[in-house]
């Protein structure tokens, strides 16, 4: 089901897609979540979109764990509707 927001298309609610014409963020997503609807822009345009975990190098590996040690907190309470919840999802 495709959902045409804003003049932009997204394959469905919930469903980051890349941005690589976009100006600043990498990332989008239509997020849904208890009713509420809200276009979410992620991720630096141009930085490193990790890898699958298996078969990482030990230097990508320690970059997931900083990233973690940085934002372990935020992540707790994190919805669907956050920006961080996204990015540890899509990215790290």
């Amino acid at each position: 089901m495709a959902v045409n927001y804003r003049g932009e298309r997204f394959e469905d609610y919930n469903v980051a897609k890349r941005t690589p014409r976009h100006a600043s963020s990498s990332h989008a997503v239509l997020a849904r979540y208890k009713g509420v609807i809200k276009l979410l822009r992620f991720g630096a345009q141009g930085a490193k979109t990790y890898p699958p975990k298996d078969g990482e190098s030990a230097r990508d590996k320690a970059m997931r764990a900083a990233w973690y040690a940085r934002h372990g907190d935020t992540l707790k309470n994190a919805t669907p509707l956050d920006k961080i919840y996204w990015a540890a999802k899509v990215k790290w």
